[in-house]
């Protein structure tokens, strides 16, 4: 259960369709589910306003069904599951796990994703089509997160005047997520023209000197425009979550 799903049950009970004895049945789990293998945080998304997310990477297509389970025991209706592949999502499906799977964004999602209600729009841009499997991930978890988003891709500053025509975007946007491998240049040049956040990611795409990374990262944090704050190398994830809390910030539409 997360924030507004709490908020949707208050509204019942004022609106006389839920007793309150029903809403206390409701919202009283415990705030840990333990499954032995994981410790899942049932009370995370009344705490923070976003539920629990699963890390894919790394756990069984078993395991990541019976967190799935304990969180849709615990009242949550919506959940993410990124850094899962192709093999692993078809195992979950056989399973009986209902979800959808993003290829691209290597994600799944359990439920609908839902209706817009950030402040504004999120403008996603990659430096080059290398980099867009971060990018779909940063689509999908912006999305899934309740933000309008639009992408714009291969507009590095190789090319410049392809990053140039999309000014309207640019200026359009109330944060910016700006993915570049290489030398990461992009997010430098995008600070320069932006009046909102713009957050940077490092992507692994490169040649030998790239490091993994690390030589766009190390770019991203030396960037001379203000306004630029950066996340790890590949952190899609971590990107639109951040884009998520600022363009849900109380204030004007």
């Amino acid at each position: 259960m997360d924030a507004s799903d709490l908020e949707s049950l208050a509204r019942a009970v004022a609106a006389g369709e839920l007793s309150p004895g029903e809403l206390v049945e409701r919202v009283r789990v415990g705030a840990v589910a333990d499954l032995g293998y994981a410790q899942v945080d049932t009370e995370r998304g009344v705490r923070t306003g976003v539920s629990e997310v699963i890390y894919g990477a790394g756990k069984s297509a078993a395991q990541i069904a019976g967190i799935v389970d304990a969180m849709r025991g615990a009242g949550q209706e919506r959940i993410l599951i990124t850094r899962m592949d192709e093999r692993k999502a078809t195992e979950l499906a056989e399973m009986g796990c209902s979800f959808a799977y993003h290829a691209e964004a290597h994600a799944g999602v359990v439920g609908e994703l839902p209706e817009p209600d950030g402040n504004g729009e999120i403008l996603v841009l990659t430096a080059g089509t290398s980099d867009i499997a971060v990018a779909e991930e940063a689509v999908l978890t912006a999305r899934f997160l309740g933000n309008s988003v639009t992408c714009v891709n291969d507009a590095g500053v190789a090319g410049i005047h392809r990053l140039l025509r999309h000014g309207e975007e640019i200026a359009r946007a109330q944060v910016i997520i700006a993915i570049a491998g290489m030398e990461g240049a992009l997010p430098s040049v995008v600070g320069g023209l932006a009046a909102c956040p713009v957050i940077a990611v490092p992507t692994s795409v490169g040649y030998g000197a790239n490091l993994g990374g690390l030589t766009a990262l190390l770019a991203m944090v030396n960037s001379c425009a203000s306004g630029v704050s950066v996340v790890n190398i590949d952190n899609g994830f971590g990107a639109a979550y951040q884009a998520s809390l600022i363009n849900h910030l109380p204030g004007k539409r």
